[in-house]
């Protein structure tokens, strides 16, 4: 079968990936000149089962209140007059009870277990180098208090089969030995030996290289145009070098999708909340991360990538716009700045801010609605690098007719 994916991000090549290992023929239209160059451009790097809570949690109504006046919060509500932003975040809301939070983070966990399982299978089939760390994470705390509470936190994960340690200040430092000179700032922490990281733009090309030695179309610099459809068909895409078909496609354009969708008469729960990075050089310094980590407290992720660190932070409910000044990256320059002094060229750091397409409940979006041909593969939210492997496979099972190795409850459209 002839199978085009829109879009060329990490979900979109891993679904090329596994699309091709199922004998498909495979097109892949992307609008920017190369692959994983929007939201799987600047993440943290973490393929991380470990983090797999959804933010739709009980604490988030305040959090968002809070930060109307507070420009200190993690997650941020910044009112516009787009009315899907007010649709979406009551929908956002409407999750937020312990219940739901507590199912929608274990089907995200099981998604995520899943999807790091088929990376490394991927990774024992091609040959492909991203700079990956396979020396865990590390989830620290700043006060016994919290430590304590977020060892109670994290016992869902660890009953669902996440393995993790509990660590004193002291283990801390044996983890991340880079950490000594902020030992004062840590009482503990929470590690998962089986997290691991690296860098998603780098094996997003690197996989997209051997998809096209496999035989598959890429397009890249191609922007869609429009979706053709024709009663319950998707008939061809349209796009600014021309008109393609395919017998089945795959929507997987991230934070476009919900507005293409919209077009066929479909209503996808898929909303852009913006986030921040910094990549700095380490230069010459003695003692830059070794391990990644994530600060619980300040909710700032610190990972290293070969002669690079990326730190992440900050959920902003803020639309499409992906504009940034200085200043947004003070704090998260300040965090990583103190907790590592010695770790890279801070003065040389650079800032980027991308939108990720989240669902209200955390989960993405699976098979298809109108259409007999068209399957949806959105809405992966902060951890779109962690869970595209399993989207991908999902999505070709789903393609093939196949039973999927995973149920998706509350994920299927």
């Amino acid at each position: 079968m002839r199978v085009m994916v829109l879009g060329g991000g990490v979900v979109g090549v891993t679904t090329a990936y596994q699309l091709l290992k199922d004998g498909h023929e495979v097109v892949l239209i992307e609008r920017r000149s190369g692959v994983a160059e929007e939201t799987s451009w600047g993440n943290a790097g973490m393929i991380a089962p470990g983090h797999s809570f959804v933010w739709s949690s009980p604490r988030a109504p305040m959090i968002l209140l809070k930060s109307l006046v507070l420009k200190d919060q993690a997650l941020r509500f910044r009112p516009s007059a787009d009315p899907r932003l007010w649709s979406w975040s009551l929908k956002f809301l409407a999750q937020c009870t312990a219940e739901r939070a507590r199912t929608n983070t274990l089907r995200k966990h099981q998604l995520c277990l899943y999807s790091q399982r088929l990376l490394h299978e991927t990774l024992a089939d091609a040959e492909i180098d991203y700079d990956r760390n396979t020396r865990g994470i590390l989830y620290f705390y700043r006060s016994e208090e919290r430590l304590a509470a977020g060892v109670k936190h994290m016992q869902l994960l660890s009953d669902d089969g996440q393995e993790t340690q509990v660590l004193d200040r002291d283990a801390v430092i044996r983890v991340e030995p880079s950490l000594a000179a902020a030992r004062d700032k840590v009482a503990g922490g929470i590690y998962c030996p089986t997290d691991e990281t690296g860098d998603c733009n780098k094996f997003t090309r690197a996989l997209a290289a051997e998809c096209i030695k496999r035989g598959a179309e890429f397009h890249l610099g191609m922007e869609i145009l429009r979706i053709d459809a024709d009663g319950d068909a998707i008939l061809g895409v349209e796009t600014s070098k021309g008109r393609l078909t395919a017998d089945a496609y795959v929507l997987a354009l991230g934070n476009h999708a919900p507005i293409f969708a919209r077009q066929l008469g479909v209503s996808l729960p898929v909303y852009p909340i913006k986030g921040y990075s910094l990549t700095i050089p380490v230069g010459n310094h003695a003692a830059p991360p070794t391990v990644a980590s994530v600060d619980e407290d300040n909710l700032v992720a610190i990972s290293s990538f070969g002669d690079r660190v990326r730190v992440t932070a900050t959920a902003e409910f803020a639309g499409y716009d992906t504009s940034h000044k200085p200043q947004d990256f003070d704090f998260m320059l300040g965090v990583v700045r103190d907790l590592y002094p010695d770790g890279a060229d801070f003065e040389r750091a650079e800032g980027w801010a991308g939108l990720r397409p989240m669902t209200p409940e955390g989960t993405p979006r699976f098979g298809r609605k109108k259409h007999r041909n068209l399957w949806f593969n959105s809405g992966h939210g902060h951890m779109g690098w962690t869970m595209s492997h399993a989207a991908a496979r999902v999505t070709a099972d789903l393609i093939g007719g196949k039973p999927t190795e995973i149920p998706l409850d509350g994920m299927m459209m």
